[in-house]
């Protein structure tokens, strides 16, 4: 494919995002120079769904981000607000210019190879399969797995059986399409956020009853985010493996967990980017970077445990980090 210019946008605001925002503006700039597109950090506006003010006031923080050509897009919370955050990934893409492809990242991600030698078809859009079966959950007396999607396939008049993975056991969660929400793209942000936003909105004010027992907290955006990439023809097969959650870009989600079970190459690119004085002056203010980042505790973290065999279960990395008393966040 032709190589074609798009937007990449993550969430930022005030308290932990901001900070993450900055790394991931930094390590965008340091590994992919071939990047021509705009880098946005969306942030949302104080209104009513907020109780305190999200949007960004350091000024350390504004001035890193001037350094770095991120451009700030303010964007009104007129759905979800502080009572599902989550939601900011979906009010956001509002904001974006219409008619030019995007990738949104969550803000807990590292660019670590080109982003301009990913081959996005952004006509056909897709999203991260780094996942787990976290939804639904589905009970002793059903329905599984197959009534609950099909229920929210045929709210919205679209076809499931094109959506499953055939070579995965039936009432199997990776038989049916389910991407984490940590990165995403597609050929219009505006028209992909409405449609997000439509579908998001039915599911969470009049469920189907097969999803009675099933949680939407925190998981809406991951159940309408297939819907929506189906609607638009994409879907799990739509991006080459190896580059998003691969070379290319690490969803690290939280710092601990970074140093516990990244590549060496990860943790050498996160403390590259952050050496500089400029922006460690900034990111020290923040403890958890402090500590693990320039105060070596994550060393400390990465000891703990073999990369090359790593505990099954998230839980178990997490309680350990814990049992040291180095679970910093």
């Amino acid at each position: 494919m032709a190589q074609q210019s798009f937007n990449v946008v993550i969430i930022g605001h005030a308290g932990r995002l901001q900070y993450e925002s900055l790394l991931f503006a930094a390590s965008l700039r340091h590994s992919s120079p071939g990047f021509s597109g705009r880098l946005f950090v969306a942030v949302p506006q104080p209104g009513p769904l907020w109780q305190k003010d999200p949007s960004i006031h350091n000024a350390g923080v504004l001035e890193a981000f001037a350094r770095l050509g991120v451009e700030i897009l303010p964007f009104e919370s007129k759905i979800f607000g502080e009572k599902y955050p989550y939601g900011n990934k979906i009010e956001a893409l509002q904001a974006l210019p219409e008619g030019e492809p995007f990738v949104f990242f969550d803000s807990d991600t590292l660019i670590t190879g080109e982003l301009a030698s990913v081959p996005f078809d952004f006509n056909r859009p897709s999203a991260s399969l780094r996942r787990e079966g976290t939804w639904p959950k589905p009970t002793l007396y059903g329905p599984g797995y197959t009534e609950i999607w099909r229920s929210l396939y045929e709210r919205f008049g679209l076809d499931m059986d094109p959506t499953l993975d055939l070579a995965q056991p039936d009432e199997f969660w990776k038989r049916y399409l389910y991407f984490n929400a940590g990165f995403f793209y597609g050929a219009c942000p505006r028209a992909f956020g409405k449609r997000f936003a439509v579908y998001a909105q039915s599911i969470q004010k009049d469920p189907p009853i097969e999803l009675v027992g099933q949680s939407l907290d925190p998981w809406l955006d991951q159940v309408a985010l297939p819907l929506v990439i189906h609607s638009f023809g994409g879907g799990r097969d739509t991006l080459p493996q190896g580059y998003l959650d691969g070379e290319v870009s690490c969803h690290y989600r939280l710092f601990p967990l970074l140093y516990a079970r990244e590549s060496d190459a990860v943790i050498a690119l996160l403390e590259e980017v952050a050496a500089p004085n400029w922006l460690k002056k900034v990111l020290k203010t923040y403890e958890p970077i402090k500590r693990l980042v320039y105060q070596n505790r994550g060393a400390r973290v990465r000891a703990l445990f073999d990369q090359d065999h790593l505990p099954r279960r998230e839980q178990a990395i997490r309680n350990k980090i814990k049992s040291e008393g180095l679970w910093i966040r």
